[in-house]
């Protein structure tokens, strides 16, 4: 039992000690706003999607492409949005629902969830996880979408640009892009991977530092609203009832462990963005990614540990 929880802490610590390094490096000011906007534009425009296209190529299709899992993954973040939705429509106020909503399903299954694919299952973990980064993608932007509209007076639904967007996502053509690669077995010059590795390798660091340069406890002081009920449904509630469908559906091993570690990943960046951009709540949506991101290494270190204790991950 020791053995196991000594390495659940060396798959989830050095994902986590980065995130606080970043909180500690924006708090001496070493690292500043400037430095997090350009780092993470690189990482979402580039390395982030070489990283995915490398680990995609390099995959044996046959092992990372489980249809099953995509299908089940799509259909458990449906039921998880509306389970939400309906728990908040007695529970919150009406120009936060959308927020509230949003903050408890849309995880950050492309930093953090993937950092922790990796260092749980290493080249499947990254394959099987961009593939199941292009569901993720799709789905929690087109929801997200439309829960925010719903309660946003004065705001339409662009379904055109709604879909121009997602298919402009760096990520979305990453997979699309290294699907026939994998597919067809083509291989780049040695040099070629080796750069790209190497460019690559920048993401997830970068990444994690960003996020813990961004965490704010003044933030979550301030206000918190329903901040805790939704960061409770996204860091304990859903995962713990998504894992566990997929149990009882049949998914063990590393499909289950991918799925938990996704579900479980705090509440996306990208998700205060959006409320920003349409005048919503944005302390609210901030409040959630703080909360969610603290909470993520004890709640998510917990999980893998419950897993691996029980040989299902």
């Amino acid at each position: 039992m020791l053995g196991t929880f000594l390495h659940t802490l060396e798959t989830t610590l050095p994902v986590f000690a980065m995130v606080f390094i970043g909180l500690g490096l924006r708090r001496i000011g070493w690292i500043d706003q400037g430095f997090v906007a350009t780092a993470s534009a690189l990482v979402f425009k580039a390395t982030l999607p070489t990283l995915v296209f490398l680990s995609i190529i390099r995959a044996d299709l046959d092992t990372t492409l489980n249809v099953d899992m995509l299908g089940f993954y799509f259909l458990a973040t449906l039921a998880s949005f509306a389970a939400v939705w309906m728990w908040a429509v007695k529970r919150v106020h009406s120009e936060d629902r959308g927020v509230y909503v949003q903050g408890a399903f849309r995880g950050n299954c492309g930093i953090v969830g993937l950092a922790l694919a990796a260092n749980l299952y290493g080249d499947y973990g990254l394959s099987a996880g961009g593939l199941l980064l292009g569901v993720v993608i799709v789905t929690y932007n087109s929801l997200s979408v439309i829960v925010l509209l719903a309660y946003q007076p004065g705001k339409t639904m662009n379904l055109a640009t709604t879909l121009r967007d997602i298919a402009r996502n760096p990520l979305i053509i990453a997979v699309v892009v290294a699907i026939p690669f994998a597919a067809l077995e083509l291989r780049l010059p040695g040099w070629v991977m080796t750069s790209g590795d190497y460019f690559a390798s920048l993401t997830l660091p970068l990444a994690l530092l960003c996020i813990g340069a961004t965490v704010s406890s003044k933030a979550i002081k301030k206000d918190s609203g329903p901040a805790v009920g939704s960061s409770v449904w996204k860091m304990i509630s859903l995962p713990a009832a998504c894992t566990l469908v997929a149990w009882m559906a049949g998914f063990e091993g590393r499909e289950l462990g991918l799925m938990f570690l996704f579900f479980a990943s705090p509440t996306a960046a990208a998700s205060f963005v959006m409320v920003k951009a349409i005048g919503g709540n944005d302390r609210l949506a901030a409040n959630i990614i703080a909360l969610t991101t603290l909470l993520a290494s004890v709640t998510i270190t917990i999980g893998v540990f419950i897993l691996q204790s029980a040989g299902l991950a």
